[in-house]
């Protein structure tokens, strides 16, 4: 009966523990500008830097595309540890477009907080 008890303590307390760890994704900055761009140079990148500030592997599970083909994210595929840093980068391709644009994408992972936003803006001139 107290090997069962043990386990079962055992158990709970390893539990316990494992919940408690969790990844956390936190931005150095989350709104990029990219100013006035030319609508025929070709695609500009932003580059969004993170930390996992979790005592948990980080997982980027996917990137949005800002619901545009306008919009292409590219991220680390592989787990981010504890304490690294990590980037998102946005290519964004003005071309056909003009005016002022202001766009969004979301991150999603496996961090204890909601999907972040990341925003970019900038004015395309033809």
């Amino acid at each position: 009966m107290k090997k069962i008890l043990f386990c079962l303590l055992l158990s709970f307390i390893t539990l316990s523990v494992t919940a408690a760890s969790k990844a956390e994704i936190t931005f150095s900055e989350t709104t990029h500008d990219f100013g006035t761009i030319k609508a025929n140079e070709g695609s500009v990148t932003a580059t969004y830097t993170f930390t996992n500030t979790g005592d948990a592997p980080l997982i980027i599970i996917n990137v949005t595309n800002g619901g545009c083909g306008c919009t292409t994210p590219s991220y680390p595929k592989e787990p981010i540890a504890p304490g690294m840093t990590g980037e998102i980068k946005i290519h964004f391709n003005p071309t056909g477009r003009r005016g002022e644009f202001n766009r969004e994408v979301k991150v999603k992972s496996n961090a204890s907080s909601k999907r972040q936003k990341l925003t970019f803006k900038g004015v395309i001139m033809p």
